[in-house]
């Protein structure tokens, strides 16, 4: 099997994982589930905590020295993947005790994330939460604060870059109840965190409701923004997530153009969940559209995560990505978009997706 195809495979179907789970990620914003896996040069967030991954196909089998772990199909080995040590700046604590882990967390390789409010105004009503959301989980299990302050994420920030090498970092939040949708908290957290330690920082937030707030979050350090769609199609978006649907597409694409007039060509991105029930056509076109405005498209594979209202959804189709991703990178290529030339964020790092293979 090729490396691109195993790569989307994993991601797709997950590892019937052996051993500790140790870095994995249980809950939380945005993609869960996850442990961060190299293969070669490459690092992965390959699903192996949910129900997908307790079935798939694939398993692993960890090295006696536990820094490699050999995948398997069938009994037949496929590849092997290098485990990632604990980050050195996951010993500290500050001043009142917090450990720096409940403030900040290692993503793929070299990346700092941090949700800044873990509360959303949707969260709690059936009638408006995204679907997909684990967004509480991390904060009832103990594993994070309600509320990251300026000062620790800072604190935190700075001990990443100084002891682990960590070379950008993703600031993103539950949307509170102002009409900035964030922006503001966003803004003074970038700033202390500029301000103590040079570290390119991606803010993602919903479109605020005023373009001011894309100058404002800029002249606070943020280098790059993501403002995520998640599904394509208005009804699945009505469907999946139907609080957040209420901001209709035509917002995002006026919000996307102003923060591309601010931030620049590739410096704006949008995760699409490929799965959620987006038609491959769906996502493509809506990929080339905001290509053409400069617009990153970072298109990831679905995951399913237990605990959720989607926990029995079906995992995504692995043929499906691998049809996908070559239609999505020649949109990236012929727009002049490449994760590499993005200053911060989730598509910079791309370990959630295999379309960095594809640009």
């Amino acid at each position: 099997m090729m490396a691109n195809d195993l790569m989307a495979e994993l991601q797709c179907h997950g590892v019937l994982w052996d051993g500790e789970t140790g870095l994995a990620r249980k809950g939380g914003a945005g993609p869960s589930d996850h442990k961060a896996l190299s293969m070669g040069s490459r690092t992965l967030m390959i699903p192996i905590l949910n129900l997908a991954s307790r079935e798939s196909p694939y398993s692993a089998k960890i090295s006696a020295n536990e820094e490699e772990a050999f995948i398997f199909r069938e009994g037949l080995q496929v590849g092997t993947v290098s485990i990632p040590h604990m980050p050195k700046f996951y010993g500290l604590s500050t001043e009142d005790g917090t450990p720096y882990s409940q403030i900040a967390t290692l993503h793929g390789r070299d990346v700092l994330a941090t949700t800044i409010l873990q509360h959303c105004i949707r969260m709690n009503d059936p009638a408006t939460a995204c679907q997909f959301c684990a967004i509480s989980q991390s904060l009832n299990s103990g594993q994070t604060i309600a509320r990251k302050r300026p000062a620790q994420l800072a604190e935190v920030a700075k001990a990443a870059v100084e002891l682990d090498g960590v070379k950008h970092m993703v600031m993103t939040t539950g949307t509170p109840q102002t009409s900035d949708r964030g922006a503001a908290i966003l803004c003074e957290s970038a700033a202390a965190v500029t301000q103590a330690v040079n570290l390119p920082i991606q803010a993602q937030c919903e479109p605020p409701d005023d373009n001011i707030w894309f100058q404002r979050l800029y002249d606070s350090g943020v280098v790059s923004l993501g403002m995520h769609l998640e599904a394509v199609n208005p009804q699945i978006r009505a469907r999946i997530m139907p609080g957040k649907a209420e901001v209709p597409l035509s917002r995002y694409f006026e919000a996307f153009a102003a923060a591309v007039d601010v931030f620049g060509r590739g410096q704006v991105s949008t995760y699409i969940l490929a799965g959620l029930g987006d038609t491959e056509d769906e996502i493509s076109d809506m990929s080339e559209r905001l290509a053409v405005m400069g617009v990153y498209p970072f298109v990831v594979p679905f995951v399913p995560i237990d605990g959720t209202p989607l926990a029995q959804h079906p995992k995504p189709n692995a043929e499906m990505m691998m049809r996908l991703y070559p239609r999505i990178g020649k949109h990236l290529r012929t727009h002049g978009l490449h994760s590499e030339q993005i200053n911060a964020g989730c598509a910079k790092c791309g370990a959630c997706s295999a379309l960095k293979q594809y640009e």
